[in-house]
């Protein structure tokens, strides 16, 4: 994978002042847990908006091993304090959002742009997932979002300003997912997941200690 180009591309004004980590099976917590208690320390980050970016974040590092058919994937973040905005990109070098959908039978015949329009809808799964990760990660975008890009083959599902688009891009053996969300926006986190289960408890868990967890309330 070609870390150098998707930092230029998604990073340009800030080559120098990245994070980059790579997961496989083995380390997958570990970078999770690091990513989200670096972005804890800001205090000017939105408590709400971590609250539901941990979940969703945890779900875009799994749909890498359990969908890609392959076994790393890397993580680039930078956060801009002074425009309030994070920066998060999770790409892998599989087989890509249509491949992985057409093991379903029931999508097997999409297009590529057809399948990057259906995986972000609730449920859409090739079998081996609850098919919400991506649709919760929309839902974030919705409420938090500036963009939300989904680059696979070689077309991008862009989702900006309430708006969605699919164009051709340059080619991506594999599957890119870039967010930039508003760190200064307080936002329901359980809107995110539909009230499916209690992202606020589980992220305040584990990543707050009891004197943050006072300040809360």
């Amino acid at each position: 994978m070609n870390v150098s180009t998707l930092i230029i591309q998604y990073f340009a004004s800030h080559i120098d002042d990245v994070a980059i980590d790579v997961f496989d099976e083995k380390n997958i917590y570990v970078v999770y847990q690091r990513v989200i208690e670096t972005l804890t320390q800001h205090v000017n980050i939105e408590t709400t908006l971590l609250q539901a970016l941990s979940y969703c974040f945890y779900e875009i590092l799994d749909n890498v091993l359990t969908h890609s058919g392959k076994k790393l994937g890397t993580v680039i973040t930078h956060y801009d304090s002074e425009r309030h905005m994070l920066s998060l990109l999770v790409a892998d070098d599989g087989q890509g959002i249509r491949n992985s959908l057409a093991e379903n039978i029931k999508y097997a015949n999409l297009s590529e742009p057809e399948a990057l329009e259906m995986c972000i809808h609730d449920s859409v799964t090739d079998g081996k997932g609850m098919g919400f990760g991506l649709y919760s990660t929309s839902l974030l975008v919705r409420d938090a979002g500036l963009r939300f890009d989904i680059r696979s083959g070689c077309h991008t599902l862009r989702l900006q300003d309430g708006k969605t688009s699919i164009a051709e891009s340059d080619t991506w053996q594999g599957t890119i997912i870039y967010l930039q969300l508003r760190t200064d926006k307080e936002i329901n986190p359980a809107d995110v997941v539909a009230n499916r289960t209690n992202v606020a408890e589980q992220y305040n868990e584990l990543f707050l200690n009891d004197n943050e967890l006072e300040e809360l309330w």
